[in-house]
């Protein structure tokens, strides 16, 4: 499969970027589409030139550092996968495909595809977590029943991988899904309700900080998350909010 491939290009956050052109030949359906930039890759190291950049890790769907704009669409053509799950037969030989970072205020190029989401990393670090008590008077997690529907709905929540297809989606770059993700996982379990107030204030007020934009609700993130979060977060967020809100 030879395809024609139109992908952004910048030095750093500071530099102006473009659309540069390039060509692969050679492309197997079953490859994927991290494997096919390798092989650009390969080829532009060959000819002396400066390689594309682009995060990844795992390659496995999990870790959620492969994210791209491919073609317009967060993680491209398919659903329910991230970019390293995508495979090129997804595509038709002579295809022209438009690779792009993700772009949002809260998420500034670093170079080339490499945007910094450390953005979400701070508001995982503002409350996204359990405080546990090592007085030597530890409960046991068990010893409180947990109902099934909650206790599924807490894991689902929890399996967002933070790659930012949310706020690539959202017209308005807002974080909403991935910070109500983070929130719901904790508020239907028993361990979470102890700091559920303080938990909604601070990770809301830091994804605010960061400069993500308001939810209005067009439901772009739910459909191209890779982990199909659901927007059901958002909404149990916005309640734990305005309960937190009215507290204090």
């Amino acid at each position: 499969m030879k395809l024609n491939l139109k992908i952004w290009r910048q030095e750093s956050a500071k530099a102006k970027g473009g659309m540069v052109d390039y060509q692969v030949d050679g492309i197997d359906g079953d490859m994927s589409f991290l494997e096919m930039l390798d092989i650009l890759n390969e080829q532009l190291v060959e000819k002396g030139e400066d390689t594309v950049q682009f995060d990844h890790d795992c390659r496995e769907g999990i870790c959620g550092s492969c994210s791209l704009q491919i073609d317009g669409e967060p993680h491209g053509p398919d659903k329910l996968i991230a970019t390293c799950q995508l495979h090129m037969r997804k595509f038709k030989d002579g295809d022209t495909i438009v690779i792009e970072p993700f772009r949002a205020k809260a998420f500034p190029v670093v170079k080339d595809l490499i945007v910094d989401r450390s953005a979400f990393d701070r508001i995982q670090q503002a409350w996204g977590y359990v405080s546990v008590n090592t007085s030597g008077n530890t409960i046991d997690a068990n010893s409180i029943p947990v109902e099934k529907s909650k206790a599924d709905d807490s894991f689902n929540a929890a399996t967002c991988i933070g790659c930012g297809a949310c706020v690539a989606a959202c017209k308005n770059a807002s974080a909403m899904l991935f910070t109500s993700a983070k929130v719901s996982q904790y508020a239907l379990l028993p361990q979470g309700r102890i700091e559920a107030t303080e938990r909604v204030m601070a990770m809301v007020r830091q994804m605010d900080e960061e400069g993500f934009g308001a939810c209005s609700n067009t439901g772009a993130c739910e459909i191209e998350c890779p982990k199909g979060i659901s927007l059901e977060n958002i909404a149990r967020m916005n309640r734990e909010y305005l309960s937190a809100s009215t507290k204090g």
